[in-house]
C-alpha cells in the first residue's frame, strides 16, 4: 500500500495526556455537575460534564487547538480549511485566531444562524454550500489545493481525537475528586471523535466502566456500521433537528477505536431530544443544543438503566438558535 493512503496510527491515552498539557490554560475545565434534581427522578446518580459551557460553546475547540498548535511555521502561514455544520467551525476559527492562522470554513447554508454568525465573528472566512446537493469535503479539498492550506478534519484525525479525549480525561479526574466510581458514560456521537477520545480515556482509567455513544435515530450510521462491521453512510434524505450530529459515515480512525471500546450505540428521536433540552433548562438551568442533548435524552428515555447506578452524561454543546430552543421548551 502506498504510504500516502495508509491510515495514521490510532491515538491512545498517552496522546490524550499530551493534548491535555497543550490545552492547559487554553480551554476551560468545564464543570461536572452532581446532586441535581434528576437523581431523585431517576433513582440513580447522574453527573453532567457541561461542555456547552466550553469556549465557543462546545467541546470542539479541544481537538481543533490540539491540531492547529502542532502546525509548523509554513503550515500556519498557508492557513487551514475545515468543513462543519457549526461547532467544529467555531472551534477551528477560535483556535486559528488564537494562533494567528488564516482559517476558511465550509458550512451548510442552512446551518443555525448563531453558528454562522459566531464563526464569522471569530475571523474565519465562511464558504456556504447546499447540504443536500453539494459535497462539502470536495469543496474543502479544492480550496486546500488552491491555497496550499491544511485540511482540519472534524473527527477522523489522531490529533483531533486526542484533543476531544481531554473532555473524558477531565471527567474521570473530576469524578475521582468527588470519590465517585462511574458505572457508565453516555456520549453524543456523530463522526465519533468525542466518543472515541472519551472511550480511550474512560476505559484506560476504569476498564469496568461502560461507554455508550448516542445518535439521532435518523442518523444512526455508527450504530449500523458497528453492527455490520464496516462503514455505512446515512440515507441522503435523512433529517433531524440535531444539526451537529449529521456527519456520515463514521471516520475510519474513530470506527476502529469505537468498535473495540464501546459497550454499544443508543439512538433517540427528535421528540426525546426536545424533551431533554427542556429538562436540562428546567432542572439543570442549562441551555443545551439538540445534538448536545442526545445523551441526556437516552438516559431519560430509558435506553439504559439508571436506578442504582452512577451515570456520567456529556452535554456536548450549547449553540442553539433561539427559535429552536423556544420550540423545544414549548413542547
Amino acid at each position: 500500500m502506498n504510504a500516502q493512503h495508509e491510515s495514521p496510527p490510532l491515538p491512545g491515552f498517552t496522546e490524550i495526556e499530551a493534548a491535555a498539557r497543550r490545552l492547559a490554560g487554553v480551554v476551560r475545565r468545564t464543570p461536572l455537575l452532581a446532586n441535581t434534581p434528576l437523581d431523585e427522578l431517576t433513582g440513580g446518580t447522574l453527573l453532567f460534564k457541561v461542555e456547552s459551557l466550553q469556549r465557543t460553546g462546545s467541546f470542539k475547540i479541544r481537538g481543533a487547538y490540539n491540531r492547529l498548535v502542532q502546525l509548523d511555521a509554513a503550515g500556519r502561514r498557508a492557513g487551514v480549511v475545515a468543513f462543519s455544520s457549526g461547532n467544529h467551525a467555531q472551534g477551528v476559527a477560535a483556535a486559528a485566531r488564537m494562533l494567528g492562522i488564516p482559517a476558511t470554513i465550509v458550512m451548510p447554508a442552512n446551518a443555525p444562524a448563531i453558528k454562522l454568525m459566531n464563526t464569522r465573528a471569530l475571523g474565519a472566512e465562511v464558504v456556504l454550500y447546499d447540504r443536500f446537493s453539494e459535497d462539502r469535503e470536495a469543496i474543502a479539498r479544492r480550496i486546500v489545493a488552491e491555497r496550499g492550506a491544511t485540511l482540519v478534519p472534524a473527527y477522523d484525525d489522531p490529533h483531533i481525537v486526542a484533543g476531544q479525549g481531554t473532555a473524558g480525561l477531565e471527567l474521570m479526574q473530576q469524578a475521582a475528586e468527588l470519590g465517585i466510581t462511574l458505572d457508565q458514560v453516555l456520549v453524543p456521537t456523530s463522526g465519533g471523535g468525542l466518543t472515541a477520545g472519551t472511550a480511550i480515556a474512560v476505559r484506560t482509567l476504569a476498564p469496568a466502566t461502560a461507554v455508550y455513544g448516542v445518535e439521532p435515530e435518523a442518523f444512526d450510521d455508527t450504530r449500523r456500521s458497528l453492527a455490520a462491521g464496516t462503514l455505512l453512510a446515512n440515507p441522503p434524505g435523512a433529517r433531524s433537528i440535531c444539526d451537529a450530529l449529521q456527519s456520515s459515515p463514521p471516520g475510519r480512525l474513530t470506527f476502529a477505536i469505537n468498535r473495540e471500546r464501546l459497550a454499544g450505540i443508543l439512538t433517540v428521536s427528535d421528540a426525546e431530544v426536545e424533551a431533554a433540552m427542556a429538562r436540562a433548562f428546567r432542572d439543570l438551568k442549562l441551555v443545551v443544543e439538540p445534538g448536545g442533548a442526545v445523551a441526556l435524552a437516552a438516559a431519560l428515555s430509558g435506553r439504559v438503566t439508571l436506578a442504582g447506578r452512577t451515570t456520567a452524561i456529556i452535554l456536548s454543546g450549547g449553540n442553539v438558535d433561539p427559535a429552536t430552543f423556544i420550540a423545544a421548551l414549548g413542547r
